[in-house]
């Protein structure tokens, strides 16, 4: 028993011990510290971190702002598809705040002293990596950006690209959603577009040919003409130039006709040639002229 309590007493004594050793190292680990520096350190790169970010946020403001203001005025200035604008200001808005998140990143890592340049060397392997296995995704990006930056095409708009004819439907930065006339919805990815045909620019050409006989005084039926015209024209904002009125014509076979011809938007000649004729045709009617049947012949500008 009395050896057993030695042995009991000594090990407890050899933990004391230890305990003892290990918190006067803990203790003269903690004296050395230099708390002052520490402090100074945290405090001062707490502070250029604080003011960084303040300056940070004040360029992300002002960005956004001024990105969103010159989109607005560019919508009201420039009468152009709202999708189309509104792809450009998101991302013309995402570069810009992408930009600054780098710049966020890089600022914080060069406070705290960290290697940017090592990483940034690392980053670009890695991105050739990556980018030789995205090289058709970034094709698509890139030709979805120009299309849509230089307006090659528009919602509504009738076109040919390769093969495939039929209507805009969606304009993306990845692909361009087009609609045949069989009702089939096509996905074309942007970097297989090489040649686009846009069948729906500029203004269309609306021809009236209004027929008259050779005994029908032309100068009182053009003067009906313009006075249909000035009645009719406050109607309809569609019309960009004319009616004109250039004269007559000589149709063939002995047959005369007064031309007419009206500038419309794409897409409503149509409809603004067949009111005008109708139009004509019923003051010289209720003037008493008998005219034969007039036609009708489309084309673009």
């Amino acid at each position: 028993m009395f050896y057993l309590a030695t042995v009991t007493s000594t090990s407890d004594n050899l933990v004391i011990e230890d305990a003892t050793k290990q918190a006067n190292s803990f203790m003269r680990f903690w004296q050395a510290i230099d708390w002052d520096s520490i402090i100074s350190l945290v405090l001062s790169k707490g502070l250029v971190l604080i003011l960084a970010f303040v300056i940070i946020m004040i360029i992300k403001r002002l960005g956004t702002t001024l990105i969103k203001r010159g989109f607005d005025n560019y919508k009201n200035k420039e009468h152009y598809s709202e999708r189309r604008i509104d792809t450009l200001y998101k991302l013309a808005n995402n570069a810009f705040q992408y930009s600054l998140y780098f710049v966020i990143l890089y600022t914080v890592l060069t406070i705290l002293g960290v290697p940017v340049g090592s990483l940034i060397a690392g980053a670009g392997i890695a991105g050739i990596a990556i980018g030789l296995g995205a090289q058709s995704f970034i094709s698509d990006i890139l030709t979805g950006f120009f299309i849509i930056l230089e307006r090659q095409i528009d919602i509504g708009n009738h076109v040919i690209i390769d093969d495939i004819e039929g209507t805009v439907e969606s304009i993306g930065l990845r692909t361009t959603q087009i609609k045949g006339f069989d009702g089939t919805l096509h996905y074309i990815p942007n970097g297989q577009i090489t040649i686009v045909s846009n069948l729906s620019r500029e203004n269309m050409r609306a021809i009236i040919q209004l027929r008259v006989k050779p005994e029908h005084d032309i100068q009182e039926i053009s003067a009906i003409i313009k006075q249909v015209n000035q009645h009719l024209l406050p109607n309809y904002p569609e019309i960009k130039k004319g009616p004109q009125n250039l004269g007559l014509v000589d149709l063939g076979n002995g047959n005369l006709a007064i031309k007419i011809v009206i500038y419309t938007l794409n897409g409503e000649q149509l409809r603004i040639q067949a009111d005008f004729l109708t139009a004509y045709l019923a003051a010289l009617t209720k003037a008493g002229y008998d005219l034969p049947e007039s036609p009708l012949p489309m084309t673009s500008k």
